[in-house]
């Protein structure tokens, strides 16, 4: 048996929070006994086509390296990938019969093509949805019609949802969608990359943030100016920010932030790092913070940099926004803070440092979720379970 996993939201086996979702279901599938193929759809230039890691297998069916300066061949290399990868998904059903085809994608036209592919390899189609459906699709009379349009013919054109949170499973529901197609899975994490013992990258203590670098999703200016008002209590201390902006509007945006409140010596930033280099980082943190406001993204949508965050087994600071407060209770598993306050948000890093013994135990009963709820093999289990009924 097989599984495609199909897209283009992610890169693999390198990439964003998509690639964290991707990699874990599919180690989770492979471990539990099924071959898993990842497909990356997106016309990216790249050096490494093809290639296995983990045991899982990714293609890239655009397969350019560089980008061609005449523009009919641009196209031509576009449109010849749709054949590539029927092609290619011929022959993984031969060689392993396809039980489905999970795909990862924001527009319609990859969601019709996967729904094709899915309908001549005679397999099940199921879509993954970890953020808001008509995020992109909420001003103007107009936009809002085209997105129920798309979610419409997206819903009936698959056979399942995975669905991140209980928000997106009544969200499909009132949206008409029988609930026996949608399927609960919460972010998962891969624990494994967090159990070695790291020696420190950096030669001092800090507080630290995975992620993009943006306002609106992830409150990253909230989490600099609460940092910003407890710097002078905690020299010892700095922040550093792993990741990079949406766009480069939002990565200068934070710098500018940071120069504005004078403390550049004080943030230090990483941008992106590689998936193996990102647990030593994580690891080695007084704290891991999130700052994410409330938003439709939040409300939505559960970040997987937080199970990440959790997998270490370090104290977490994290906004009561969303389904967090569903799973994480308040100087149980993590410390929740109001969102939206600058003032909240320090007050919470401030006791997480005055009181770090008991801090660090917390972190530790944040971790044990980790193995349960959000364990990559203990929701493949499940997800397998889901797969297998749609057929009887």
């Amino acid at each position: 048996m097989a599984l495609v996993i199909f897209g283009d939201v992610f890169t693999f086996p390198e990439g964003n929070a998509a690639t964290n979702r991707v990699y874990t279901y599919a180690k989770g599938f492979s471990e539990n006994g099924i071959k898993v193929h990842v497909i990356c759809f997106e016309n990216e230039y790249i050096i490494t086509n093809d290639g296995q890691v983990n045991g899982i297998y990714f293609y890239h069916p655009f397969g350019q390296r560089k980008r061609n300066k005449y523009f009919v061949i641009r196209r031509w290399q576009k449109f010849i990938k749709y054949f590539k990868t029927i092609i290619l998904l011929r022959r993984i059903n031969k060689n392993d019969k396809i039980i489905t085809i999970n795909v990862f994608t924001n527009r319609l036209s990859t969601h019709l093509f996967a729904w094709y592919l899915s309908r001549i390899n005679k397999t099940k189609l199921l879509i993954e949805c970890s953020e808001h459906p008509l995020r992109y699709y909420h001003k103007g009379a107009l936009k809002k019609n085209i997105g129920v349009f798309k979610l419409y013919v997206e819903s009936n054109l698959c056979d399942g949802v995975f669905c991140i949170s209980l928000f997106l499973v009544d969200f499909f529901m009132k949206h008409g969608v029988s609930q026996r197609k949608l399927f609960l899975v919460p972010s998962t994490v891969d624990t494994e990359r967090f159990n070695n013992h790291f020696n420190s990258p950096l030669p001092f203590k800090y507080i630290l943030y995975c992620g993009s670098l943006t306002i609106l999703k992830d409150g990253v200016n909230i989490l600099i100016e609460s940092f910003t008002k407890i710097s002078n209590k905690y020299p010892e201390i700095n922040l550093v920010l792993i990741g990079k902006g949406d766009s480069l509007k939002d990565e200068r945006i934070i710098k500018d932030l940071v120069a504005a409140l004078k403390i550049n010596k004080r943030v230090i930033f990483l941008g992106q790092l590689s998936r193996k280099d990102i647990p030593v980082y994580l690891c080695n943190a007084e704290i891991l913070a999130l700052a994410r406001p409330r938003s439709l993204v939040a409300d939505a949508g559960f970040p997987s940099k937080l199970t990440e965050y959790l997998a270490t087994g370090k104290p977490v600071v994290v906004t009561k926004v969303g389904e967090i407060p569903v799973y994480l209770k308040d100087n149980e598993n993590v410390f929740l803070s109001e969102p939206d306050s600058i003032d909240a948000f320090t007050d919470k890093l401030d006791y997480v440092l005055t009181n770090y013994e008991f801090a660090q135990q917390i972190g530790l009963k944040g971790k044990e979720l980790t193995t349960t709820i959000f364990n990559y093999n203990f929701q493949a289990k499940r997800m397998i379970g889901f797969i297998n009924s749609l057929y009887s």
